[in-house]
């Protein structure tokens, strides 16, 4: 049977916090706490607070969700896509999903691959995570036999939204944002693989992503969940 690409999540990277309702992780070493499902936490020491300024806070309902914006089809490192500028976080999380679940081996290898991703990520901060957005790709002895197969994955986003645990935690303390500026994002949509001899497939997807974007800043990635937040 052909090998499906399939993405590792870093469990170590993040831990549990049940009895959180409010996202404090946006001054300190913790990223998110979605209530009731799942949390993020970074595995670096609390010691400085990212720090910005701003005369208004952003709010989920001020920011409104649109189509993955057609910067995403452009290639950058072999058929990886360079990031967007985009201040949105719902819709630069719509293209970092594709990103995700999109690759091809026939012209891209895996050190391009992970190069081209890499420029998605967010620069300056002690919450970027790195590891657990490498490690959503296979390992190199799996990349060759996916490569062997002439494997390919093209992705169609349907949807993103603020966590219903998100949109609470800045209701209760709207202030939290403007420390780091991260939003917790989830994208749904439709992965679909193909290999040579005419094999395809395809399955629902679905992520929650942590998306910085700064004011007066371009969003860039920060983290990835290891469950999917409603």
């Amino acid at each position: 049977m052909t090998p499906r690409r399939s993405p590792v999540p870093h469990p170590a990277a993040w831990s549990p916090l049940a009895q959180r309702t409010a996202i404090i992780a946006l001054a300190t070493a913790l990223l998110l706490a979605l209530a009731g499902t799942a949390a993020w936490i970074t595995n670096r020491p609390s010691t400085t607070h990212a720090t910005a300024t701003a005369t208004t806070t952003p709010t989920p309902s001020a920011v409104p969700s649109s189509a993955v914006p057609s910067a995403s089809a452009t290639p950058g490192t072999g058929s990886v896509a360079r990031p967007p500028r985009v201040t949105d976080p719902l819709v630069y999380a719509k293209a970092a999903a594709q990103l995700l679940w999109s690759y091809d081996t026939r012209t891209t290898s895996r050190d391009q691959q992970l190069s081209g991703m890499r420029a998605w990520m967010a620069t300056g901060t002690q919450y970027a995570n790195w590891a657990a957005i490498s490690g959503q790709e296979p390992d190199p002895v799996l990349w060759s036999r996916l490569a062997d197969n002439r494997q390919y994955a093209t992705a169609k986003v349907t949807e993103s939204h603020f966590p219903s645990a998100f949109k609470q935690a800045l209701a209760d303390d709207p202030a939290a944002l403007t420390k780091a500026y991260i939003y917790a994002v989830t994208v749904t949509g439709t992965q679909t693989i193909a290999w040579k001899g005419g094999g395809a497939g395809a399955e629902s997807r679905a992520v929650t992503l942590a998306v910085q974007c700064r004011p007066n800043s371009d969003c860039a990635l920060v983290d990835i969940a290891p469950a999917v937040a409603p």
